[in-house]
């Protein structure tokens, strides 16, 4: 017990400290500067990290030094709630964060965690896109005060890696299973047929090597960055999350900028996030060669049975209401 309080204490001492060290990134910049510091839980290979980086770079450009961007991959400043906890006391932080972890501020951000909502890049982002969803960030603003600069940072479909093939959701009985601790990732495992099991991205791979737990569902360019192919065996190609995210400010600080960088600051997040999905998109045939040249095998199988066993998780969670209204957006 004296070992888990240790560990605990040491964590939030690590958080703190990260908290500080953004914070104190501003120091020495000149008064008319503004500094953003992005943490994202990814690795410098994947495509959203190549987004980020490309944001950081046109927006210095755009604001002719005004507005700077440090970019913090692997969790640096924390997992995604401690830095969604910095911005809300209105730090220079923003971090890349699903829907899911937002719900809890504003619902509505949960549906677009739910399982197979939307097909595909194109489908989710008329979503994120949309007046509908603005309204939505207004209302994040006023309940957390947290902003979303965009949200159309498609990291693609996630799907199972286990050690065992998986055909149906009745094969996911008594598999403990990694997820987000969202309700909506919660709860959609668990209607798969899985134990759902929240912990942080950089705690899984020790966690399967351990065999604390026993499975993982995740989007190609993550479990490939993170070595999954070296503690699991079997992908299946299941698409039952559509991983939409988006970078996720404090609105107080976004609010203290000048009107002309808020706007730069926007559009080039938005105009990032296309790139960065686009570079998923393009990804994903030459990940899936290199999982099998890993010995990683990869099942296409039938989604009717985990989608029919999924279908109950937006009645459940009070969505029904909402995806009618996603489901008209999208015709």
């Amino acid at each position: 017990m004296a070992k888990v309080r240790e560990s605990s204490v040491t964590r939030r001492c690590a958080v703190a400290f990260a908290a500080l060290v953004a914070l104190a990134g501003t120091t020495g910049i000149a008064a008319a500067q503004h500094q953003l510091n992005i943490n994202t839980a990814l690795t410098r290979d994947d495509p959203i990290y190549k987004g980020l980086e490309r944001m950081r770079d046109r927006v210095l450009q755009r604001s002719e030094g005004k507005l700077t961007i440090r970019i913090f991959p692997g969790s640096q400043l924390g997992k995604d709630e401690d830095v969604l906890e910095q911005a809300r006391a209105g730090a220079n932080v923003a971090v890349v964060v699903d829907g899911g972890r937002l719900a809890v501020f504003v619902k509505e951000f949960g549906i677009l965690s739910a399982p197979y909502l939307a097909d595909g890049f194109d489908g989710i982002r008329k979503v994120v896109t949309s007046p509908m969803f603005e309204e939505w960030n207004q209302k994040l603003k006023g309940a957390s005060g947290h902003y979303a600069l965009s949200f159309n940072w498609w990291q693609g479909d996630r799907h199972l890696l286990t050690n065992k093939p998986i055909k149906v959701p009745g094969d996911l009985a008594g598999i403990r299973m990694r997820t987000p601790g969202a309700p909506v990732w919660m709860e959609t495992i668990r209607a798969m047929g899985a134990t759902p099991t929240p912990m942080g991205w950089g705690e899984v791979y020790p966690a399967l090597q351990q065999g604390v737990i026993d499975a993982v569902e995740a989007q190609h360019p993550a479990s490939y960055g993170s070595r999954l192919y070296e503690v699991t065996k079997h992908i299946t190609k299941t698409s039952h999350f559509n991983l939409i995210t988006g970078v996720v400010v404090s609105a107080a600080w976004f609010d203290k900028l000048p009107a002309d960088l808020q706007k730069i600051l926007r559009e080039e997040s938005l105009a990032a996030g296309d790139f960065a999905s686009k570079l998923t998109q393009e990804s994903l045939a030459g990940i899936e060669a290199q999982f099998k040249s890993r010995g990683v095998t990869i099942a296409e199988v039938d989604k009717t049975p985990f989608i029919k066993a999924t279908e109950g998780v937006y009645e459940k969670l009070g969505y029904s209401e909402l995806r009618s209204k996603v489901n008209a957006l999208l015709k």
